[in-house]
């Protein structure tokens, strides 16, 4: 990948946001080494290994990776067979315990989820604990040895001590002593060169007897060594010399064991630095929201919600790009501050992030291509001045792009032939995207031209695209348009900063009659596209609360349908239960009579033998009805001739139900039970009976059975008003009561309560009511009232 469009589209930036996230330097060095592959069974693993790590930190939370050092020139110092200092011994130990304690992590809970890539790396580690424990008790410190690194040094340094000890308390004797105050400077015991010396006046240089170590910068104060301490002294120079050589004897015996294992432990190192990068990339992800793109050679891009990973999170706008199907040339076009350039920074920068086994923020399922090379001239912050020499650089630039290019490629122009006459910058512009889009190689390129908006409408594989700018805000929306060409906006911009209308009304005279159309079309379409999308924001917006419902219903029913079976399995159980205990009770009946009668004649026996087989009998019989009432469904005939408005019901819920349609061929029907509507099949409904009518009928009882036939088991007051629904309650208990029903259903609905409240009013002191509740659970709840007619 050329290093003028890393540097351009400022992947740089990104391998520093990704350094960030590691915590070894040696981490570190790998993310700065990362650059995109063309070679997709390479990006297929780099990004699936990025998605391994976020899953496991998702699903586990931090990963202890932390504690990797850097031990590369410390491996190198045991490989020429020099010990190790006490620093690098612990950053050693450091390591194998981050190694150690990263496989004990994966270890726990490993089947639950695969992570296949991280484990193989994982397995990979040698735990080396002796190594890492033996390092540990000998090494305080980078600068310190433990007393019990070896029982030697734990009695070279007792002594040590003792010695130095008796040393100061003989020099502590000397200073406090009335003979030599008055010849010392100050009453006090210091060091000079690993000796015990005491500051004695020069003048008295010949009253105390010793060794001259040092003398203050007047000369006034010598510092001397007692002759009676010399000896004392020079025991303690002894001893720290053969603590000197025993502390390096163990360096070099805990350097040894290292030595032993250094391939494990330079494999661990090197391992672990690369765990340390993998996770850095699933820090990124999950820091950035960035999720893992689809990957593919055809050279096809299908961003959603794209957004760029240098801006605000909080204030970038994402957008949707799609490039490589229908069409392989893109041509933006928009106002200045529009977001052009940014589009295209988002295209390539994203491109360069997938093919570096990033995941890029953008929305799920996302597609990008691996291509062989990205090419892009790219200008700085536009100036004010537009001069031949910028035409040249970027003209420059072009030149060497169309000469590297492969059929593999994607290429991104900004401000494709500005800076010249606009009549040749637009020819060379369309010129340059023609060869291209003959090669069929993926292009992105923005303009101000209107002959390039002209050229995508009039080409084939070539597309339009837009940067939406809100005219009343004179703001731009930062909103990519595919499929509509930008407008200018310039009249409108400048009238909205002040200009003068007539200044705005004369130019618009110098615009040709076509160039006024193509831009009232340009913004038909916008308009257009815009409504369209809302609409299908608002259709998918249903789609997914139907679907939601839809869902929610299934489950309600998947559960209804288990406890109907928990029901009938529970029945089941207990049927069964009744039948063992009754063949129980039998049998020790039986067993009781035989003992009885066991020195009984032959015809008792007899007797007894019938009395066990009528017993018997009596068994099955009772297990049979059982069953029957438990498991066989009741035989009925399925009604013939329905009509709609006829009341059935519905044989397996033992629920009265009215017809709302006809069966169709296969005998599907719906029918309304209570407050719920239920698709049935004719096989399982049979026709209510009408109660026989009385000897002699009077005029009520007439009145009631025609009331009975009309009068339906429910009323819905929905969407009335208080006063109509009161009213329309109170003819309908009136009905409810003449036609003989038991019981009646009052739909009002949740709603604000109002129309809830002033029914329940009303029933309080309703002649025909004899009591009332809300709906169960499936009657409707709250939004029904069940009431019980006297």
């Amino acid at each position: 990948m050329n290093e003028k469009a890393l540097r351009i589209l400022e992947y740089y930036k990104i391998i520093d946001m990704l350094k960030e996230n590691t915590v070894s330097s040696m981490g570190r060095d790998i993310a700065a080494e990362l650059k995109p592959s063309s070679d997709i069974n390479e990006v297929k693993e780099l990004l699936q290994e990025t998605t391994e790590a976020v899953n496991l930190i998702l699903k586990k939370g931090n990963v202890p990776i932390a504690g990797v050092q850097d031990i590369r020139g410390a491996l190198r110092k045991v490989k020429i067979g020099s010990a190790l200092d006490p620093g690098e011994l612990l950053r050693v130990a450091d390591t194998l315990r981050a190694a150690r304690r990263l496989k004990r992590f994966i270890a726990e809970d490993k089947r639950e989820e695969s992570f296949p890539i991280i484990e193989y790396y994982i397995d990979t580690l040698t735990a080396l604990k002796n190594i890492e424990d033996s390092i540990q008790n000998a090494i305080i410190s980078e600068e310190e040895v433990s007393d019990h690194a070896s029982p030697l040094l734990h009695t070279l340094r007792r002594k040590i001590k003792d010695k130095t000890a008796a040393m100061r308390e003989k020099l502590n004797h000397m200073i406090t002593s009335s003979a030599y105050q008055k010849y010392l400077q100050d009453p006090i015991i210091t060091v000079r060169g690993d000796r015990h010396v005491i500051p004695v006046k020069q003048e008295f240089r010949s009253n105390v007897p010793g060794i001259v170590h040092d003398q203050s910068a007047s000369g006034a104060t010598l510092f001397i060594e007692p002759m009676a301490i010399v000896e004392m002294n020079n025991d303690v120079k002894r001893l720290r010399l053969d603590e000197e050589n025993e502390i390096q004897r163990i360096l070099q015996e805990l350097t040894a064991m290292v030595d032993e294992k250094y391939d494990a432990v330079k494999t661990n190192m090197e391992i672990l630095a690369t765990l340390d990068f993998i996770f850095a990339k699933a820090k990124f992800s999950l820091q950035y929201r960035a999720s893992e793109p689809r990957v593919n050679h055809d050279r096809i891009l299908n961003i959603k919600k794209a957004r760029h990973p240098l801006l605000k999170p909080e204030s970038v706008v994402p957008i949707d790009i799609y490039l490589g199907q229908n069409f392989n040339t893109l041509v933006i076009t928009g106002p200045n501050t529009g977001g052009k350039t940014v589009t295209l920074k988002t295209i390539g920068l994203l491109t360069l992030m997938a093919q570096s086994g990033l995941h890029i923020p953008a929305g799920d399922y996302s597609e990008v291509a691996v291509f062989d090379e990205v090419f892009a001239d790219i200008g700085d912050e536009q100036s004010i001045e537009q001069s031949l020499s910028t035409f040249s650089s970027h003209m420059t630039n072009i030149v060497s792009i169309l000469s590297d290019i492969t059929p593999n490629s994607l290429v991104l122009f900004d401000e494709l032939g500005a800076g010249t006459d606009p009549t040749e910058g637009a020819a060379l512009a369309m010129s340059i995207l023609e060869l291209l889009h003959k090669q069929g190689i993926r292009t992105v390129g923005t303009t101000h031209y209107s002959e390039l908006k002209v050229y995508a409408l009039t080409t084939e594989g070539v597309c339009n695209a837009s940067v939406e700018f809100d005219v009343a805000t004179l703001r731009p929306t930062y909103r990519l348009l595919i499929g509509v060409p930008g407008k200018s906006n310039a009249f409108e911009i400048s009238r909205k900063l002040g200009l003068r209308d007539d200044i705005i009304k004369r130019a618009k005279e110098f615009l040709s009659q076509d160039d006024v159309k193509f831009e009232d079309l340009i913004k038909s379409l916008e308009d257009d596209k815009k409504k369209a999308e809302e609409e299908r924001d608002l259709a998918t917006r249903l789609k997914i609360e139907l679907e939601r419902s839809k869902l929610d219903l299934d489950r309600r029913l998947e559960k209804l349908e288990a406890q109907k079976d928990k029901i009938m399995r529970d029945a089941q159980r207990e049927a069964l239960e009744v039948v063992k205990k009754s063949k129980e009770d039998a049998e020790n009946l039986i067993r009781e009579l035989k003992e009885a009668i066991s020195r009984e004649t032959a015809e008792k026996a007899a007797l007894l033998e019938q009395t066990r087989q009528r017993i018997r009998q009596q068994e099955s019989q009772l297990e049979e009805k059982i069953g029957e009432a438990v498991f066989r469904k009741p035989t009925h005939v399925p009604p013939k001739d329905l009509k709609i408005g006829a009341t059935v019901r519905i044989v397996n819920l033992n629920q009265k139900a009215q017809v709302l349609t006809l069966p169709d061929v296969e005998g599907n029907l719906t029918v309304q039970a209570g407050i719920m509507k239920v698709n049935v099949n004719i096989a399982n409904l049979k026709l209510e009976e009408d109660e026989k009518p009385a000897a002699h009928k009077s005029g009520s009882s007439r009145v009631s059975t025609v009331k009975v036939r009309s009068i339906a088991a429910q009323i819905d007051v929905r969407g009335q008003l208080l006063e109509e629904a009161m009213m329309n309650v109170d003819k309908y208990l009136d009905d409810a009561y003449l036609a003989g029903l038991n019981q009646a259903t009052i739909i009002h609905g949740k709603g604000t309560g109002v129309l809830r409240s002033g029914i329940l009013q009303l029933l309080k002191s309703h002649s025909h009511v004899k009591a009332y509740r809300s709906g169960g659970f499936n009657e409707g709840g709250i939004g029904a009232t069940i009431v019980e007619i006297k």
